[in-house]
């Protein structure tokens, strides 16, 4: 509950700052927080589709400004295109960086990764589909328009990235964005190459299950023979036992009987001497 409040006053005081800046006039941004970055790439990163399907953009940033505040953090939807143009640049910034320095530089780096991961992989079946929303899109990632910079540059931006990836997973030094030909023989090559580590994985994954299935059923079999064992040891410990215990009985009764038959003839002894 301390915490719980104490997060919501953090947000009514940076909504307070973030309005009197506003009415001031103010030209300064107030700072985004870890909590608020990540919740403003969780709603990026759930209309990243749209974002590739429409031409203009502005509505989905204004989208997103109004879903920040129904979070409980007051950003302009300028503000939201430029942060997220900030965090593309710092994302593509890490390529040559170590994983370990990366996560901290940027410890949002995961978040942008997945974004752009899932967006290719969109590409990709749409590509193979070859319907007309899958040129569409190709265009759109291949094109630069000076009409279109204000609502598109952080697409265009975000298009270069995927390219990018895209050329270095398929081992090619550059693809030409001119030639539609190359770029759809590119993109071919990709996804089989994509469907053919997919099997791979599935059949390795497919030999690990079966292997370890052997495996238990060996350790299950050898479970069962040590039990038959010690079930096999404890019926002959037990009959052991009993025979043991059988001959004792019969040494008890043979010891019983010859005192009985000692204590008899000294009683009949004493009785004749009596006499």
């Amino acid at each position: 509950m301390e915490g719980g409040h104490h997060h919501q006053h953090h947000q009514q005081q940076q909504q307070q700052h973030s309005m009197s800046s506003m009415e001031q006039g103010d030209s300064r941004v107030p700072q985004w927080s870890f909590q608020e970055t990540k919740e403003f790439l969780v709603i990026r990163a759930e209309l990243d589709q749209t974002f590739m399907e429409t031409k203009r953009n502005k509505l989905l940033w204004e989208v997103i400004s109004n879903k920040m505040k129904e979070k409980g953090y007051l950003r302009s939807s300028d503000q939201c295109k430029c942060k997220w143009k900030n965090l593309v640049t710092r994302y593509k910034g890490c390529e040559t960086i170590e994983p370990e320095s990366m996560r901290q530089q940027f410890p949002f780096y995961n978040e942008l990764q997945t974004i752009f991961s899932a967006r290719m992989q969109r590409m990709l079946w749409l590509e193979a589909e070859g319907g007309p929303t899958s040129s569409g899109m190709r265009k759109k990632g291949s094109r630069l328009s000076s009409s279109d910079d204000d609502d598109n540059e952080e697409s265009d931006e975000e298009k270069l990235v995927v390219k990018k990836k895209m050329r270095k997973g398929k081992g090619a030094s550059t693809t030409s964005t001119s030639t539609g030909n190359a770029y759809n023989s590119n993109l071919q090559h990709i996804l089989e190459e994509f469907m053919r580590q997919q099997v791979q994985m599935e059949t390795q994954w497919r030999e690990t299950v079966e292997l370890r299935e052997k495996e238990r059923r060996m350790r299950e079999m050898e479970w069962r023979q040590r039990m038959e064992d010690l079930e096999k040891e404890r019926l002959l410990m037990d009959r052991n036992w009993r025979e043991r215990e059988e001959q004792r009985r019969m040494r008890e009764e043979a010891r019983a009987e010859k005192r009985d038959a000692l204590i008899t003839a000294l009683l009949n002894k004493l009785r004749r001497e009596d006499m």
